[in-house]
């Protein structure tokens, strides 16, 4: 079936009717997008807050890296991670290749440089703003970044969000460490890349759908974020 009014009612009717299989690749695609975002926050957002704080000797050459890091290609992360996890990479004895754990490490991988300079630039505008008045507390780099971090929560809440949209999205590397595995690796990009192949059109733009809706989401919660966030600074 070709018929693309066709196909868009049955791809609604797969969304709308809790079709087991759809609904197992999404929640497999949250996990690991979530999870990978969880620990690429970890990670980026005190990064970024450091090299917002602290100055030292090649601190524009580590900016630098990690902007030209945010456009990362996904393949060549995924042939990295492959290359690790491997049974002759240093950490194949762990046997996580083709599981969602080495998905959840590409990802990350992905997201962690996105974030951490996502969070220095937002950072390093309130950091100006608040010099005068950590030089005042005499406050040590920790607690600078702490501050930061924290009066920046809702800024930064948007980088997460960056980071998720381009973690969900994600095609190239996941497929590489996963495998796309049916009931395992199985996530939305891979999913609707295979379908596509085999001619389940319908199955494909469900995926699709669900996969823009989520973009949509995204979106929605990043404008309402920075609406809370311009309205917290002028109460």
């Amino acid at each position: 079936m070709t018929d693309p009014a066709s196909i868009f009612l049955l791809a609604m009717g797969l969304v709308t009717s809790g079709n087991p299989e759809l609904y197992g690749i999404i929640w497999l695609s949250l996990r690991v997008s979530l999870t990978a975002v969880a620990i690429s926050c970890l990670i980026g957002l005190p990064l970024g807050a450091a090299l917002a704080v602290v100055t030292f000797p090649g601190r524009g050459a580590v900016i630098a890296v990690l902007n030209a890091f945010m456009g990362l290609p996904p393949v060549v992360v995924g042939l990295v991670v492959y290359l690790l996890l491997s049974r002759s990479g240093p950490f194949g004895v762990l046997g996580l290749l083709y599981t969602p754990t080495a998905m959840i490490i590409a990802q990350a991988l992905l997201v962690t440089p996105l974030i951490a300079a996502l969070a220095r630039q937002s950072l390093a505008d309130l950091h100006l703003e608040y010099d005068e008045l950590f030089r005042s507390l005499r406050l040590g780099a920790t607690d600078k970044i702490a501050a930061l971090i924290w009066d920046g929560r809702y800024s930064l809440s948007t980088v997460a969000l960056a980071g998720f949209g381009r973690a969900i999205a994600e095609v190239g590397a996941v497929i590489i460490v996963g495998g796309n595995i049916e009931h395992v690796t199985r996530v939305m990009t891979t999913a609707i890349a295979l379908e596509t192949s085999k001619g389940d059109l319908a199955l494909a733009l469900a995926l699709g759908l669900i996969l823009v809706g989520l973009a949509v989401a995204v979106n929605v919660a990043v404008l309402s974020l920075n609406r809370a966030a311009k309205r917290l600074a002028y109460a």
